[in-house]
């Protein structure tokens, strides 16, 4: 997911395929104009091209530039994600943590509670001139989810149609719930798994925002959205 946000270039959750994608995309995406990579948390088809972003960011560690914000068990553990060779590459390495809030340039952005997802996770409210996006990355809903995401534009990640208690992602209830909640200007759902694959996700953002009252829109590869239009 590519924000740009005046002259900021921001990158979150690299998963495998993103440098390609960044090739392929129309207008191109130029990882070396990045200013910072945000990770939600180290699982892989959220982590899977980091250390080839972050080679890319800098041009493989020649031209020290950019943030990088990162969960601490990105960089501890058997499971640590980020490589060790090109962790003086980037400008700073910011350390993810909850109820924290982080500055990139004239845009701010909190992690206001870490979610239940197995590994350390957290979703993001990112604000910028009247611009408020809530991202609400992989987790298992819990009580008083919605309250911490209060955006104007909200992003969640719907993996399932229907809920199940073994895992530890949204579903469409969940996300309906959220959005009732809220009330953003826009919403958008990503991140299907194949039981919302299978109901046609356009289809089911559809039924939503018909349903709600709420711009609903379901996020495909290479969609692109202009924030501008949902700033106050």
């Amino acid at each position: 997911m590519w924000f740009s946000l005046n002259d900021t270039n921001i990158l979150i959750d690299p998963g495998p395929g993103s440098l390609v994608r960044c090739a392929r995309s129309r207008p191109r995406l130029d990882p070396t104009k990045l200013d910072a990579i945000i990770l939600t948390h180290k699982h892989l088809d959220h982590s899977g091209d980091i250390n080839v972003m972050i080679e890319a960011m800098t041009e493989g560690g020649f031209k020290k530039r950019g943030a990088l914000f990162v969960p601490q068990d990105a960089l501890e553990g058997e499971d640590a994600v980020i490589f060790h060779y090109l962790r003086d590459f980037p400008e700073r390495i910011e350390i993810l943590k909850e109820k924290t809030t982080y500055s990139l340039k004239d845009i701010s952005f909190t992690t206001p509670v870490r979610h239940e997802h197995g590994v350390e996770t957290y979703g993001l409210n990112i604000n910028f001139k009247g611009l408020s996006v809530s991202l609400i990355t992989d987790t298992r809903y819990f009580e008083g989810l919605e309250r911490h995401y209060p955006g104007k534009i909200i992003i969640i990640n719907v993996v399932r149609f229907k809920p199940r208690e073994d895992v530890d992602h949204l579903s469409l209830e969940d996300a309906e719930k959220i959005i009732n909640f809220n009330k953003p200007k826009l919403a958008i759902l990503t991140h299907f798994g194949m039981t919302m694959l299978q109901k046609k996700p356009w289809e089911v953002a559809q039924n939503l925002q018909k349903k709600l009252g709420t711009e609903v829109i379901a996020a495909s590869d290479g969609m692109e959205i202009n924030l501008d239009e949902y700033a106050e």
